[in-house]
C-alpha cells in the first residue's frame, strides 16, 4: 500500500470537490455478454458465481482507480484488493463473506468455495467491518435489472460496489446486467468505462481461467 502525494496528484482538484458531496457515489449499469464464457464454465464444472467474482476482482486489480481508498484527508492505493461477497443463508437471509484474491483462478476457486460453505453455515454481517482493501460484490439472480444502487457508510465510504442480475437471452446472445458503483472523488465515468471494457474482454476470452 502507498500513500498518494496530494501535492502532485493530478486528481487532487476533483478529489477536493467531490469528497464534500452529501452523495458522492455514482453508479453505472450495463449489460455484458456471457455467451462465450458460460458454456466453458459449465463444461469445466466451475461455479459461475465463483468465476464472476474472480473476474470482477481481477479486473478491479488491473485498474489503479479501483484500488484507491479515502482515509480522512488522504488517499491510499492498495497493492491488492479482495472480494467481500453476499452469500445466501437460511430463511432468505444473507451473510457477508470476505475471500482472499489470487491471480491464478485455480488457487482462488478452491479457497473461495470453502469460504462460501463456511458462511452459509456461519452467517455474519460485516466480517471485515471498516476494512477498505475490499470490493463489495453481490448478485440479484431473480431480476434482470436496469439500475441498481448500494447503500454506503456516511460520511466517507470509498469501497467500490458491484452487483449482477439475472441472465437473459438477446437473440443468440446470453447477457447479464452489471452494476458498478464508485466514489466520484476517486474516479470518473472513464475509469468505470475501462472496467466494463476489460471485464468484457475476460468474458470473451475464458481461457484466462486456465492460465
Amino acid at each position: 500500500m502507498r500513500k498518494i502525494d496530494m501535492k502532485t496528484w493530478p486528481r487532487r482538484n476533483h478529489f477536493n470537490a467531490f469528497k464534500t458531496f452529501d452523495q458522492p457515489h455514482f453508479n453505472m449499469c450495463a449489460n455484458v455478454d456471457l455467451t462465450k464464457l458460460y458454456p466453458v464454465v459449465k463444461q469445466a464444472g466451475f461455479s459461475i458465481t465463483t468465476v464472476l467474482i474472480y473476474l470482477l476482482t481481477r479486473t478491479a486489480n488491473s485498474i489503479t482507480e479501483f484500488k484507491y481508498r479515502i482515509r480522512g484527508d488522504d488517499v491510499v492505493e492498495h497493492d491488492v484488493v479482495h472480494p467481500s461477497v453476499t452469500v445466501m443463508a437460511e430463511g432468505d437471509l444473507f451473510s457477508f463473506g470476505t475471500h482472499e484474491y489470487f491471480q491464478k483462478f485455480s488457487e482462488y476457486a478452491v479457497k473461495a468455495e470453502k469460504k462460501f460453505e463456511y458462511y452459509k453455515e456461519h452467517p455474519v454481517l460485516f466480517d471485515a467491518e471498516h476494512e477498505d482493501y475490499l470490493l463489495y460484490i453481490t448478485s440479484i439472480p431473480w431480476v434482470s435489472f436496469t439500475s441498481f444502487t448500494h447503500p454506503y457508510f456516511y460520511p466517507v465510504d470509498s469501497v467500490p460496489r458491484f452487483a449482477w442480475g439475472k441472465f437473459f437471452k438477446e437473440g443468440d446472445l446470453l447477457k447479464m446486467p452489471l452494476s458498478v458503483q464508485a466514489h466520484h472523488a476517486l474516479m470518473d465515468g472513464v475509469h468505470v468505462g475501462k472496467f466494463y471494457e476489460l471485464f468484457q474482454e475476460y468474458l470473451l476470452k475464458p481461457d484466462v481461467l486456465f492460465e
